[in-house]
C-alpha cells in the first residue's frame, strides 16, 4: 500500500483535500518553493486534523502559515516541547492552533496538527522551503516534488508518537478527489536548452530572447498520484561560482543571519585515472516484502526486486579481478551469500550469480540496522578498503539510528546508496551516503537502475583524492567561517557546494576575494581558483543563509533522540535564528482573535489514497514491458556489421542447447535482451568463450565464425572476446555507461593474452562474416 500526503485527523481519518497549488522558482541550481494545500470542512462539527507529507531531506523549510476564512495566521519557530505545550493549551481553550514539526523518526516526513477547524471553514496551509538541486550524470538539474509517502516498517519498541504509524484507505487512481497545479519559473545566466518531466507539461514559454528565463506548468487536472519530477538542462552547468547574500538588518553582529553568507560552487576538473583493482565490495540488497511492488504506478514494467537483481548481476560482472566481495539480503532477518567476503574469481562469481537468480522479496519487514552492524563487525581485509552498496526502497522507520551507525564507521568505509521506486526515504538514502563520504542515487519511473549503479561503482574504483582543502583570500578585516562540513572526498564529475559566513567589515565596491580548492591525486597536486566580487546581493527570502543553516543542521542534528547535548544547543540556536526547522524545533501558530472559542467535540475524517496494484496483479503486463525494454537495449533493425536479428528462434534453440550442456547455470539468459545475454556470457577475467550463445548475439552462425578464423593453434577465446567488444561498440552505444567497466576488463584481458595475429586478422575476418565494421572499433581493443 502507498500513502499520499494529506490532511488527516489524529484518529487517522481524513478531511477532504480539494486542491494543491505549487509555485516553483528555480534560479541556477537553487529552488524556492511555496506549496499551498486547500481544504474545506463541509461537515457540521468542528475538526482537529493531522497533516502529513513527504519532503526531500535537503529542503530547508523556513515558513509556515495558515489562512483560515480570510485571516492569515503566521507560525513562530519554537523549541519543540514548548511548541507542543502551547498547542495543547490553546486547543483545550477552544482556540484555533497549528503545529508543524519534523517527524521524530525521519527528517523527510513532516507533520502538522490543525486544531479546531469550525464547520464550513476553509483552510489554506502554505509552507515555503528552499533546496539545492542535484546534478544528474547527463547535466540535468533535478527537482522532485514528493507525493508518495510509503508506509515505514515499524520496529518493536519504536516510538509510538510517529505520524508514520497512521494508515489510510485506498481508492482507484481515477477516484482521487484532489488535483495539483504547478507553475515553475526557471532563470539562469546560461541559456535554458530544455525542460523535461515525468508528467505532462504545458509548452515551454521563454520569457526573453536569450532563453535565460522560462516558464512551464503542469497540465490541467493532474492528479497528485506520483512524485512530480522536472529536469532542467542549461547550456553550461560546470562553471564555478561564488554568490554573496546580505544579512538581515538589525541582527546582532557575528551571527549567521546578520553577517553576509557565501555559497561556493566548484566543479573540480579531476583528470581521469586508471581505476583501482583492489577493494572489498559489499552489496546490501533490500528483500523486504515491499520490494515486490512495481517501480512506479505509471510504469508497471518491472518489480523493484527484479530491477535490483538485474542491476546486481551487472555489478558482479563489472568487478575487477583480485578484489573481494559479498552480497547480503535483508528484511526482518538477513542472509549472506558467503560467510565472509571472498576473492572475486570465476567460481565465486558464478556462485553469486546463481544465488542472485534465486533472490526473492520474501524476508518480511525492512530492518537494515542489524545487517549493517554485522558487516561493520567483520574483519578488514588489508589493502582492500570497504565499499558498501545499499539498495532499498527506504521504508525504514528510525532512519537516525541507521545514519548514526554508518557515521560511526565512516573512517573504514564509503557507502553508496540507492533509493528504489517512488517514496524511498530521502533521509535514509542521502543521510547514509553523506556521513560516509559516498554518493546517493534515486531511481523512479522508467529510469534505469543499472546506469546509476555503474556510475557509483566507477566512482568507488577511482583513485582516492587526498589532501582536500578549501581556503579564502579576503581583504584585511574580513574572515570566512566555514558552515559546511570539511570536505575529505571528491569524485570526478561531481559538484561541490560549500557555505561560509563572512565576518568583519565589508570592503569597498571594487574589492574582490578569491577561493581556492586544492587536492592531490596519485602524488600530483591540483588546484581550482575562483575570483569573485565582494558586493553581496539582497534576497528577501535569505535563500543562501537558509541553505547554509540547513547544511550546518544536517551535520549536527542527528534526530530528536540521537543528538548529543552539546550539538543540540547549537542546533537550537541556528534553527531558531534562521527559521529553518530541525528535529528539535517546531512551528506553532495560535489564532487569538476568534470572537468566541470553538464549541463541541472534534470529529475526524480520512483522505483516501490511490490503489496500487498488488503483486498478484503484476504478471499480465510483465511480458509486454520486458519486450519494450529489450527494444531499448539493442533490438534494432538489421544493419551491416554485427547486428541483431528481428526474431529469435535461434535464441530459443540456444537456450535448449545450453540446458543440454549444463551452461544455463553459469550463463543465464534474460529473455530476448541481447545485451544482457552478452554480459551474462562474459567470464570474471573479462573474456568470452566462443559458443552458440555468443554467436546468436553476434547475429551469425557459430560455424561461420569458426570458418572465418584461419589462424592455426591460436586461442578461440581471444577471437571471441575481440568480437564481443566490437559488438558492444556497434550495437550498445546508447548504454555505454553500463558496459564500460566490462569492456575495460575485456580490453585488459586481450592485451595480456591475445595473439597479435588475432588482432590483426579481426577486422579482415569481420568482413567475411558481415559486410563491414568501422576499423576504429577494432582500434579500441588494440590501443
Amino acid at each position: 500500500m502507498v500513502q499520499l500526503c494529506g490532511l488527516l485527523t489524529c484518529q487517522e481519518e481524513p478531511v477532504p483535500l480539494k486542491s494543491i497549488s505549487v509555485t516553483l522558482s528555480i534560479c541556477e541550481f537553487v529552488a524556492g518553493v511555496s506549496v499551498t494545500l486547500n481544504y474545506e470542512n463541509e461537515e457540521k462539527v468542528p475538526l482537529e486534523v493531522f497533516f502529513v507529507f513527504p519532503m526531500d531531506e535537503d529542503s530547508a523549510v523556513y515558513s509556515f502559515e495558515a489562512m483560515v476564512d480570510g485571516k492569515k495566521i503566521q507560525a513562530e519557530l519554537q523549541e519543540k516541547m514548548k511548541a507542543h505545550s502551547n498547542y495543547e493549551n490553546a486547543i483545550s481553550q477552544g482556540q484555533q492552533a497549528f503545529l508543524l514539526e519534523e517527524d521524530k523518526c525521519s527528517r523527510d516526513v513532516f507533520c502538522c496538527n490543525v486544531g479546531n477547524l469550525p464547520p464550513g471553514s476553509k483552510a489554506a496551509l502554505t509552507l515555503k522551503y528552499v533546496q539545492e538541486l542535484p546534478l544528474e550524470a547527463d547535466g540535468a538539474l533535478r527537482y522532485v516534488l514528493p507525493a508518495i509517502l510509503n508506509p515505514r516498517y515499524q520496529l518493536s519498541g519504536g516510538p509510538e508518537d510517529s505520524c508514520l504509524k497512521m494508515k489510510a484507505p485506498v481508492v482507484p487512481l481515477e477516484d482521487l478527489p484532489y488535483t495539483i497545479s504547478l507553475v515553475a519559473t526557471i532563470s539562469s545566466q546560461h541559456s535554458i536548452e530544455r525542460i523535461q518531466s515525468n508528467c505532462i507539461l504545458s509548452p515551454t514559454e521563454y520569457l526573453d530572447d536569450k532563453k535565460t528565463s522560462a516558464r512551464v506548468s503542469l497540465a490541467d487536472g493532474h492528479k497528485f498520484d506520483r512524485d512530480v519530477e522536472l529536469l532542467i538542462y542549461y547550456s553550461d552547468v560546470h562553471t564555478p561560482s561564488v554568490a554573496l547574500e546580505m544579512g538581515k538588518p538589525m541582527q546582532k553582529p557575528d551571527s549567521l543571519m546578520g553577517d553576509t553568507a557565501a555559497m561556493v560552487s566548484f566543479y573540480p576538473d579531476i583528470p581521469e585515472a586508471e581505476p583501482v583493482t583492489c577493494g572489498e565490495f559489499v552489496f546490501l540488497m533490500d528483500r523486504s516484502g515491499s520490494m515486490q511492488g512495481p517501480m512506479s504506478k505509471q510504469d508497471k514494467s518491472q518489480s523493484r526486486i527484479d530491477a535490483a537483481k538485474e542491476t546486481l548481476t551487472l555489478l558482479l560482472k563489472s568487478l575487477p579481478i583480485g578484489c573481494y566481495f559479498n552480497v547480503y539480503g535483508f528484511g526482518s532477518s538477513y542472509e549472506a551469500f558467503f560467510p565472509n567476503s571472498v576473492q572475486y574469481t570465476q567460481q565465486t562469481m558464478e556462485e553469486a550469480l546463481r544465488r542472485v537468480k534465486l533472490m526473492r522479496a520474501d524476508l518480511g519487514g525492512t530492518e537494515i540496522l542489524i545487517p549493517l552492524q554485522f558487516i561493520y563487525r567483520g574483519p578488514s581485509i588489508p589493502g582492500h578498503p570497504l565499499q558498501l552498496f545499499v539498495f532499498t526502497d527506504g521504508e525504514v522507520t528510525d532512519t537516525f539510528s541507521v545514519i548514526r551507525e554508518v557515521r560511526s564507521n565512516r573512517e573504514r568505509h564509503r557507502c553508496f546508496s540507492f533509493g528504489i521506486g517512488e517514496g524511498a526515504s530521502t533521509s535514509l538514502i542521502k543521510g547514509i551516503a553523506r556521513v560516509s563520504r559516498g554518493t546517493s542515487e534515486f531511481i523512479i519511473g522508467k529510469e534505469r537502475m543499472q546506469a546509476k549503479a555503474l556510475r557509483a561503482l566507477k566512482r568507488s574504483l577511482q583513485p582516492v583524492v587526498e589532501d582536500v582543502s578549501l581556503s579564502c583570500d579576503l581583504p584585511q578585516g574580513l574572515s570566512a567561517k566555514m558552515l559546511s562540513p570539511e570536505q575529505t572526498v571528491i569524485f570526478r564529475g561531481q559538484r561541490l557546494i560549500v557555505y561560509a559566513q563572512l565576518t568583519g567589515t565589508m570592503p569597498s565596491a571594487e574589492a574582490t576575494g578569491e577561493v581556492c580548492l586544492k587536492y592531490t591525486l596519485q602524488g600530483k597536486s591540483f588546484e581550482n581558483k575562483v575570483t569573485f566580487s565582494l558586493q553581496p546581493k539582497h534576497d528577501d527570502n535569505f535563500t543562501i543563509h537558509r541553505l547554509a543553516a540547513k547544511s550546518f543542521l544536517q551535520t549536527k542534528d542527528m534526530g530528536f533522540r540521537e543528538t548529543s547535548a552539546g550539538d543540540k544547543k547549537e542546533v537550537l540556536e541556528v534553527s531558531i535564528e534562521s527559521g529553518v526547522i530541525s528535529s528539535h524545533t517546531a512551528y506553532i501558530a495560535i489564532n487569538k482573535d476568534l470572537n468566541k472559542p470553538v464549541q463541541g467535540p472534534l470529529a475526524r475524517r480520512d483522505i483516501p489514497t490511490p490503489f496500487l496494484l498488488s503483486t498478484t496483479a503484476m504478471t499480465p503486463w510483465k511480458r509486454a514491458c520486458r519486450l519494450d525494454r529489450s527494444h531499448a537495449l539493442g533490438h534494432r533493425q538489421k544493419k551491416k556489421g554485427l547486428s541483431l536479428k528481428e526474431t529469435s528462434p535461434e535464441l530459443e534453440r540456444a537456450h535448449s542447447s545450453n540446458k543440454r550442456t549444463n551452461l544455463e547455470t553459469h550463463h543465464p539468459v534474460f529473455g530476448e535482451n541481447y545485451l544482457v545475454q552478452l554480459i551474462s556470457l562474459q567470464k570474471a577475467d573479462g573474456s568470452w568463450d566462443l559458443c552458440e550463445g555468443l554467436a546468436i548475439v553476434l547475429g551469425v552462425k557459430l560455424r561461420d565464425i569458426r570458418d572465418a578464423f584461419t589462424i592455426k593453434n591460436a586461442d578461440l577465446t581471444s577471437w571471441a572476446t575481440a568480437l564481443a567488444v566490437l559488438w558492444l561498440h556497434a550495437n550498445g552505444q546508447d548504454l555505454k555507461c553500463e558496459w564500460e567497466l566490462l569492456e575495460r576488463k575485456a580490453v585488459a584481458w586481450i592485451h595480456n593474452h591475445a595473439d597479435s595475429r588475432i588482432l590483426s586478422r579481426t577486422f579482415i575476418s569481420v568482413h567475411k562474416v558481415e559486410d563491414s565494421l568501422e576499423l576504429s572499433l577494432l582500434s579500441c581493443c588494440m590501443n
